[in-house]
C-alpha cells in the first residue's frame, strides 16, 4: 500500500509539472491606453460646420514605447517637450503654406503625465496643420 501511495503522489506531481511546462511562460498583462501617455489623435477633412465633414483618419498613440503610426517617436518627442499641450507646440520655422480654404479639424483625447488632455482645432488646410502640429496629426 506504501508503493500505491508513493507512486500515485509521484504521478500526480508529473502531472502537475507537466501542466505547468505545457503554459509557457508567464505572459506579462497587456498593455492599455491608460498605462501611460496616450493620445486617441482624429483629423477629419472639412470644419465640421453644418455638417461638413470629409474623409476622417484616426489613430492611437502611445508613448512608452512610441508606437500607432509612422511618426509616433517624433510626435512622443515633440509632446514630451510641451508636457502634452498640444497648443504650446512650436510652428514650424520657414513653412510656406498656400492660401487655399480646405479645412481640416484635428482633435485629440487621452492623457499626458496622469493629466487629461482634450484638443479641438480647424487649420485652413493640411499644410497649416502640418506646420503647426508636426508630427504629432501626422497620420498616414
Amino acid at each position: 500500500m506504501t508503493r500505491l501511495s508513493t507512486t500515485t503522489a509521484a504521478r500526480g506531481a508529473l502531472l502537475a509539472v507537466a501542466a505547468l511546462l505545457a503554459a509557457g511562460p508567464a505572459q506579462a498583462a497587456p498593455r492599455t491606453a491608460d498605462s501611460g501617455d496616450y493620445l486617441y489623435l482624429t483629423v477629419t477633412r472639412g470644419d465640421g460646420a453644418s455638417g461638413d465633414t470629409g474623409s476622417t483618419h484616426n489613430a492611437l498613440l502611445l508613448c512608452d514605447p512610441p508606437q500607432g503610426y509612422a511618426r509616433a517617436a517624433e510626435a512622443c518627442a515633440e509632446l514630451g517637450t510641451v508636457g502634452g499641450d498640444i497648443a504650446r507646440l512650436a510652428p514650424a520655422e520657414g513653412a510656406v503654406c498656400p492660401m487655399v480654404y480646405a479645412p481640416v479639424t484635428a482633435q485629440a483625447r487621452g492623457q499626458w503625465n496622469g493629466r487629461p488632455i482634450e484638443y479641438r482645432e480647424t487649420y485652413a488646410n493640411a499644410c497649416v496643420l502640418a506646420a503647426r502640429t508636426g508630427p504629432v496629426f501626422t497620420l498616414d
